[in-house]
């Protein structure tokens, strides 16, 4: 049986400041889901941490994306260590940091073979930097994976892409404006709202990708979660709110058969901002949730 392996990436170089001179608060979200006592309740008997550059909120003129080159550094170091827990046949478990470390995911995946990707997010985050209000590179996540985007993110070591579109769910999406969805609709996505999964069921998505990764005989497959794709409500603490989201029974119905499936390789959580949870209540019950979405 794998063991998951807890990997510590307190990265907010992805993200612009949240008012001038305030650093992103994400950074804090390993150290203090650690106080939780998450990771003892899912097994984990092994922890590693990639510490992360400095936070800048410096534009890369060449790409036009902030803190690019830094991202790019952070991101070929995570991926090494990302693939030398698959390589060791555990599963890698990410804690980050912003949306940026699906850029190391990505790197780490392709290097392994041809892979999935499960990306449950509040936002697409398909999109470029000319189509960007903040140049921020949590915000492009997907898009660099898929290989849309300058270079030197998308297309770091010759990998691009790291994941080819027809292999991505991009599961969650509530910010419907018509321009932004576009993108996605005009790509080989799996475009799934939170309409859809309203409709459909949360088990019946994650089965249908399920029957992607068999029917196209996989390698695997990844799961990208941002927290920001819960409902409001339940978790306010992130960089981007919007109304409505996932509700807990929801996430978990979703998330265990991917959980439990042979072909999940590893997952990453992304952009929960301790700071924003003061008294630490939504830090605690989101704990507790996932905690029993990995133990079922």
């Amino acid at each position: 049986m794998k063991d998951i392996v807890l990997i510590e990436a307190p990265t907010n170089l992805g993200l612009r400041e949240p008012a001038p001179g305030i650093e992103p608060g994400v950074k804090f979200f390993p150290v203090a889901l650690k106080t939780t006592g998450f990771a003892k309740s899912i097994g984990v008997k092994k922890y590693l941490h990639v510490e992360a550059p400095a936070y800048s909120m410096q534009l890369d003129e060449i790409s036009k994306v902030r803190n690019a080159d830094a991202i790019a550094s952070y991101g070929k170091e995570l991926a090494t260590i990302i693939r030398g827990v698959i390589e060791e046949n555990n599963i890698p478990l990410v804690i980050g940091g912003d949306c940026s470390v699906i850029i190391a995911a990505g790197i780490a995946l392709k290097q392994k073979g041809n892979f999935g990707l499960f990306h449950l997010d509040g936002h697409t985050d398909y999109m470029w930097p000319e189509f960007s209000q903040t140049g921020g590179a949590a915000g492009m996540g997907l898009a660099l994976v898929a290989g849309k985007g300058h270079d030197k993110l998308a297309n770091i070591a010759g990998l691009k892409p790291y994941i080819d579109e027809e292999n991505i769910f991009c599961v969650g999406n509530r910010e419907y404006d018509p321009g932004y969805v576009q993108l996605s609709l005009d790509s080989n996505m799996y475009y799934v709202d939170l309409i859809t999964i309203r409709k459909k069921g949360s088990a019946a998505i994650a089965n249908e990708f399920l029957n992607l990764v068999t029917q196209k005989k996989l390698d695997g497959f990844w799961i990208h979660f941002d927290v920001d794709a819960l409902n409001d409500d339940i978790m306010p603490c992130v960089d981007s709110r919007t109304s409505d989201g996932l509700w807990y029974h929801e996430l978990k119905e979703m998330l265990r058969p991917l959980l439990l499936s042979p072909w999940f390789t590893g997952m990453e959580i992304t952009i929960l901002d301790p700071t924003l949870d003061k008294d630490g209540k939504y830090l605690k019950q989101f704990a507790n949730e996932m905690a029993a979405a990995f133990k079922s």
